[in-house]
């Protein structure tokens, strides 16, 4: 039988709006779990001064420098004693969870045992901001053997403090017909051979990897990564006949002009007449009936998303895929959010070479940011302060036209010697193909 619950009205008006609310789940962990009654007790007491009472330190497991975050309490009783002693230490655990998020439902219930009987608190979030599962409330007494028994299991610690983070990937290749690359094979060889930064915090500070197959981005990696690995393709978009003319039939005349034709940011589809369009070197037909269809210019396609994503089926992604890679992304610090800046528009990602490629790439980045950022500087704030020429030349990548923030914004350009550089580009862009 656990304690006796503290008298928590603050968080109990948690539990009156129209959403489920975490109190109900602390709730029924603390009808058997101390630790969580205790901190229902520390939290009410943070909701009455609007202050928070953890405060750092100094825990972790043999051979590890991060992966743990350390919890102490600062609510103290006169004689100095922890006001709420089942909480007064409330460590997190930061695991690395599988690529793509795959789990089996014997794993999760086994996951979920494993940590209530090591001494966890029973609360698990699945998952953090850096991907992690997020094992909360544990005694520095308990850490290591918790450790031990999700080590058995085949698990590891994420990263924490200055150093790589647990990174993403979406469940791309496994399962979505969207997807360009093979996300889980490239976070695993990302990480696997720079496991060391993981686990052994030296860097300037935090510096997170994040993988998506497309450019839906569902693990948001252009927002919230330093580097981002983002699939694409530079040929055509596909379309399917049969499937667009079921969606056409679902749908009407307006619903082509004002879901697909009209939202298109860069104007790159019309309606037309079917007779009138011929599938070219850069056309998309793609045939809604026997008197109209739409023209996808694919010169101007900036792989939005959006036509494949209202038209499932009916368009697809073209067949030559690869990766966009980005460096930069993050919320807001010290120059805000920004998100991440283009440093090698495509790049194939079938061979063992090219994933061991993205995997150099990965190591001179980081090489990199370790010996220029400054302290408590991301790598999109470095950049912003050496600027992107001087980081391009610093990891070998030539500029390229797609690095342009707003190409179709400014036209106020200078031209004198654009024929020059010009040739230049075209004359890699060859010796790169052939």
């Amino acid at each position: 039988m656990a304690k006796q619950l503290h008298d928590t009205p603050n968080l109990d008006q948690l539990e009156s709006g129209p959403w489920p609310s975490f109190v109900t789940g602390l709730k029924r962990l603390a009808k058997d779990n101390d630790m969580a009654v205790d901190l229902m007790g520390q939290l009410e007491e943070s909701y009455k001064t609007r202050f928070g009472y953890w405060k750092g330190g100094t825990v972790g497991v043999v051979g590890y420098g991060g992966g743990v975050i350390p919890r102490f309490t600062e609510l103290k009783n006169a004689d100095g004693s922890p006001k709420f002693p089942e909480a007064a230490e409330f460590h997190t655990l930061r695991i690395m969870p599988p690529a793509g998020m795959h789990y089996s439902s014997k794993l999760l219930r086994d996951f979920c045992d494993a940590w209530v009987e090591t001494g966890g608190s029973g609360l698990i979030a699945l998952h953090g901001q850096s991907g992690d599962i997020m094992l909360q409330g544990i005694k520095t007494a308990d850490v290591q053997r918790s450790f031990d028994k999700f080590n058995e299991m085949g698990f590891d610690l994420g990263g924490a403090g200055p150093a790589l983070r647990t990174s993403m990937s979406c469940v791309g290749a496994a399962r979505c017909e969207m997807s360009c690359y093979d996300e889980a094979r490239a976070l695993r060889i990302v990480i696997n051979n720079n496991i060391d930064d993981m686990h052994r915090p030296s860097l300037p500070y935090k510096f997170k990897f994040k993988f998506s197959g497309c450019p839906n981005d569902c693990v948001n990696s252009i927002q919230r990564s330093d580097m981002a690995t983002i699939g694409t393709w530079r040929d055509n978009i596909r379309s399917d006949e049969k499937l667009s003319r079921e969606w056409y039939a679902n749908h009407s005349m307006e619903d082509a002009i004002n879901m697909v034709v009209s939202m298109c940011p860069t104007r790159a589809i019309q309606l037309k007449k079917t007779a009138a369009v011929a599938t070219g070197e850069k056309i998309t037909k793609v045939v809604l009936s026997d008197d109209h269809c739409l023209e996808i210019d694919n010169s101007n396609c900036v792989r939005c998303m959006h036509c494949i994503n209202v038209m499932p089926g009916a368009l697809l992604p073209g067949k030559d895929k690869g990766v966009t890679i980005l460096v930069g992304g993050k919320s807001v610090l010290k120059i805000g959010a920004s998100m991440g800046t283009v440093v090698v528009p495509f790049m194939k990602m079938e061979s063992d070479e090219d994933f061991e490629r993205l995997n150099e790439l990965s190591r001179t980045i980081i090489d990199f940011f370790a010996e220029n950022a400054l302290e408590h500087e991301r790598t999109g704030e470095m950049i912003e302060r050496i600027g992107l020429v001087n980081f391009l030349e610093g990891i070998g990548l030539d500029v390229d036209p797609s690095m342009i923030n707003h190409p179709r914004a400014n036209p106020y350009i200078r031209t004198d010697g654009w024929d020059e550089e010009a040739e230049k580009w075209f004359e890699r862009k060859a010796a790169a193909a052939a």
